[in-house]
């Protein structure tokens, strides 16, 4: 199995250099990743591997660029002022360590930058992922078991 770190730095490198398709062969292991138009990404484990769709296989959440969906410009205004926690990598967002336990945040925690507020989970590896920043979680933009893409917006925090 491919290491998350190294599949969370092929993705960056496809975004970077706008690649739609990276193959990696080697003797012990080979890595075919694809990025569609869609924003969406494909990793086939080998040998003999079929691609399989990353994250789910349904249309990701969140494309670079795109338009912030509903809401009129005064919630834009709004939300321009707070410090957006991103997602480091591809993979399926956690509000908790496991469905018994509270989330780590919701609306209203305070954070500091050492703060764990979610875990976001690729090939059956867990990263923590910390809020980097000191604040107040305004929003969050992702829901328990939802697929977050590379970059994409999970919390918002105003920053105290």
């Amino acid at each position: 199995m491919i290491d998350i770190r190294k599949l969370k730095e092929l993705v960056k490198l496809m975004v970077e250099n706008d690649l739609s398709e990276l193959d990696l062969r080697d003797e012990a292991e080979t890595v075919v990743v694809k990025r569609t138009l869609a924003g969406q990404y494909q990793y086939a484990p080998a040998p003999g591997g079929h691609p399989m769709q990353m994250p789910g296989g349904h249309a990701p959440a969140y494309s670079p660029g795109a338009a912030p969906a509903g809401g009129g410009d005064s919630e834009a205004d709004d939300d321009a002022s707070l410090h957006a926690i991103v997602s480091p990598m591809v993979g399926t967002f956690y509000t908790a360590p496991d469905p018994e336990s509270p989330a780590y945040v919701k609306v209203g925690s305070e954070v500091d930058a050492d703060s764990v507020v979610c875990i976001v989970e690729a090939m059956k590896v867990f990263s923590e992922i910390k809020a980097e920043c000191s604040g107040t979680i305004e929003k969050i933009l992702v829901k328990n078991g939802d697929a977050v893409e590379y970059g994409q917006k999970l919390f918002l925090v105003r920053s105290r």
